[in-house]
């Protein structure tokens, strides 16, 4: 139905938005596309990150939450998020860097016949970076001459999320149906002795993949701070949103409303582990974004034009919440 989709992005939860502003800017390298507010809770910063211009693919979100307590680790629960890298050699510098700037990592690994390093972010966030495929073409990418990362090792964009899930076959049944990504086989998942599922979808400038874990031994995850909130899936069009949000009615699962974020429209809803999937427009190309600040704090805050009227009150509740 939605072929040719990607992942979108991927929205996770940390107890510090300027903690991880400096983490992923100053230390990943990557691009602020925007620090705004959730739209469900203008109390919550939101801030996006992405390749210099703000292409759906490259970008991964943050939710900040004041209040609550650590993730608890366990099933149906998104496990990790990795990103793009160049090359084998782009993970010896990655490694390196970690090692100078004491960024917790388990070293370079193999799994499922490629090169990958996993390592934590804010909140013991899991995170990794792994070497894009051989048939991706490095020039389709975008990276940033002024980045604090050598040209040559930058992370170029999403890659992959790993999920533990009860139930694989129902997960990747339902996202074959829907999004019509391909079975790439089955494979060990590290030295856990689970085994894994790994789909990917059809797009040659893209390539995406998702890892069903099939876990019966853990508890199903408590979501906290570092948990993985939700992965969003690409709709080419607001007509292709529209046909999902059919198939969801046909199908008798619960989703929310078409939401209209103001820089995409999406919709939102639980596939039949509970993972939480977001399914969003394609944006608009955007014109290349540069912030000069270096401080979380003198980054302008970006409102969509139908919550600019509210911007007082919004920028009030968010300093009442710091």
């Amino acid at each position: 139905m939605n072929n040719n989709s990607i992942i979108h992005h991927v929205s996770i939860i940390n107890h510090d938005a300027e903690e991880s502003f400096n983490f992923y800017r100053n230390i990943l390298g990557l691009d602020l596309l925007m620090k705004t507010v959730n739209q469900e809770n203008y109390k919550m910063y939101h801030v996006f990150f992405a390749d210099k211009y703000g292409r759906p693919g490259t970008e991964v979100t943050l939710f900040e939450m004041k209040e609550g307590k650590d993730n608890q680790f366990g099933a149906n629960a998104f496990d990790r998020l990795l990103f793009k890298v160049p090359s084998e050699a782009s993970l010896k510098y990655w490694e390196s860097r970690f090692d100078e700037l004491e960024v917790c990592h388990y070293g370079i690994e193999s799994y499922a016949d490629r090169s990958l390093i996993r390592f934590e972010g804010p909140d013991q966030t899991p995170l990794g970076l792994v070497v894009k495929h051989s048939h991706e073409d490095i020039e389709s990418f975008n990276r940033d001459n002024a980045s604090v990362i050598p040209y040559d090792h930058q992370i170029l964009a999403l890659d992959s999320v790993h999920a533990r899930v009860r139930y694989p076959e129902a997960s990747k049944q339902h996202f074959q149906d829907m999004y019509d990504w391909a079975s790439a086989g089955q494979t060990k998942f590290f030295d856990t002795g689970l085994n894994a599922t790994i789909l990917h979808n059809n797009n040659s400038k893209m390539a995406h993949e998702i890892h069903f874990i099939y876990d019966t031994i853990n508890p199903v995850e408590e979501q906290g701070f570092g948990g993985i909130h939700h992965v969003a899936i690409s709709a080419e069009t607001e007509q292709t949103l529209l046909e999902i949000e059919d198939a969801l009615d046909q199908l008798n699962m619960v989703h929310s409303p078409i939401k209209n974020r103001g820089f995409f429209k999406s919709i939102y809803y639980q596939d039949p582990n509970q993972l939480l999937f977001e399914v969003a427009t394609l944006k608009l190309k955007m014109e290349e974004i540069t912030f000069e600040q270096q401080r979380f704090q003198d980054i302008p805050l970006y409102l969509p034009e139908h919550l600019e009227e509210k911007r007082s009150d919004i920028e009030r509740q968010l300093q009442q919440g710091r």
